[in-house]
């Protein structure tokens, strides 16, 4: 009787519709009524307090009030049974889990070590609990690109909440992080408790609180997380850390000066991953910028070192140097090396209508804040392969025989 109606009418006896109301009240005093009455209301036949009448099945006469009255406390008195049952069940689980273990077996448990956070809600509620026991300092790595300034206000209640405490916070980014007024912002609003260094590529989003307990993605789309309070894991975590802070350049130092003449500093890490021979997408992914800015970048560079194709553009950055990372310095290359002089086919600077500008550039970088969505640039529309070996006597600085674009596919 206590139980739900038809979809249009989900209710149950204890609470009637305004027209179900209405009908029930005139079949109670007039004793039936017309079904055809009754049609706009089946939750009158579905519940019971309506039935046809024997003796013309054209009427429906009402149960009694009294009837529908025992039968709404019988149903009650079975739900509260029913519940404390189901109470009285999870006492004797509670009690049965409980004498499993210990406090030190308990504090030991794999399950207090490692704990999936399944959802954004479930991350965000652990997060802010420990930011809350947080007393002394938050290590964190933010990978992507620019964070834009809605990104960083959803996490800055936790950054003011640690600085009134006089937590330190220590954060790296990617350096076109540098680019985003937001992240600017956010530090000289945090002031000193903050500070901020970058690195051309980063590991992926880590977050460790007073090095006990840290967190990381647990899935691609970071809808998922894990969180860490094993002490060797967290140790380890921690060393990473450090070891990438002490390579990391601080965000109020500039950048070295270029190890070629009029080649950026992110044009030299985009050639470091080309001569490893890894694809535009990435390439973007790893630099924390979009497929279509490293694109650009890879056109300007090609224009820059006399390529016309990326066979030629491989050799061009071997013999320039720039086959490694930018902190790495090869042997008898120095700072501010000029570069071949750049080439004056139009069919080369096609692509160099793109904004390469680097703060123009970095701009259409990806971010996130959390682990809920700093997703990657999206994919390439066709596999660009990196640069490779190539046959025959290197072109000579300056030269530029008949050639193809640069980006062409």
């Amino acid at each position: 009787m206590a139980g739900h109606g038809t979809e249009e009418h989900p209710h149950g006896a204890d609470r009637l519709c305004e027209v179900g109301d209405r009908v029930y009240s005139r079949a109670v005093r007039r004793g039936r009524v017309a079904r055809t009455d009754a049609e706009p209301v089946p939750c009158l036949l579905e519940l019971a307090l309506l039935h046809p009448d024997p003796d013309d099945m054209d009427w429906l006469v009402p149960t009694s009030p009294q009837e529908v009255m025992t039968r709404l406390l019988r149903g009650l008195h079975d739900e509260v049974s029913q519940s404390q049952r189901r109470v009285g069940s999870a006492v004797a689980a509670f009690e049965w889990y409980a004498g499993l273990g210990g406090p030190e077996r308990a504090a030991a448990g794999e399950g207090a070590a490692i704990r999936v956070l399944d959802g954004p809600s479930r991350i965000q509620a652990a997060l802010d609990a420990a930011t809350e026991a947080c007393t002394t300092e938050v290590l964190t790595v933010q990978p992507g690109g620019i964070r834009r300034e809605h990104e960083l206000s959803e996490g800055l209640h936790r950054a003011l909440e640690l600085r009134g405490r006089g937590v330190r916070m220590r954060d790296l980014y990617n350096h076109v992080a540098r680019h985003g007024q937001g992240l600017l912002n956010y530090l000289e609003l945090m002031g000193d408790t903050v500070e901020a260094r970058t690195l051309d590529e980063v590991i992926d989003r880590l977050m460790l609180f007073d090095r006990t307990v840290a967190f990381v993605p647990a899935n691609a789309d970071r809808t998922m997380a894990l969180e860490l309070r094993h002490p060797a894991l967290v140790s380890y975590l921690v060393t990473v850390f450090e070891r990438l802070w002490r390579l990391a350049i601080p965000l109020t130092a500039p950048l070295p000066d270029p190890r070629v003449e009029g080649v950026s500093h992110r044009e030299q890490s985009i050639a470091a991953l080309l001569a490893e021979g890894h694809q535009d997408a990435v390439i973007a992914e790893r630099l924390g910028i979009s497929v279509r800015t490293c694109r650009a970048h890879i056109a300007r560079l090609s224009e820059t070192l006399g390529a016309a194709s990326r066979t030629q553009l491989g050799v061009r950055i071997a013999q320039v140097g720039l086959d490694r990372p930018p902190d790495e310095a090869a042997p008898g290359i120095s700072a501010g090396v000029p570069a071949p002089a750049p080439p004056t086919d139009a069919s080369v600077g096609a692509c160099g209508a793109c904004d390469t500008s680097d703060t123009a550039v970095g701009a259409s970088a990806e971010a996130s804040a959390g682990f809920s969505a700093d997703a990657a640039a999206p994919p390439a529309p066709a596999a660009t392969p990196g640069p490779g070996p190539a046959s025959g006597p290197a072109p000579a600085p300056g030269a530029v025989p008949g050639r193809e674009s640069p980006t062409a596919r």
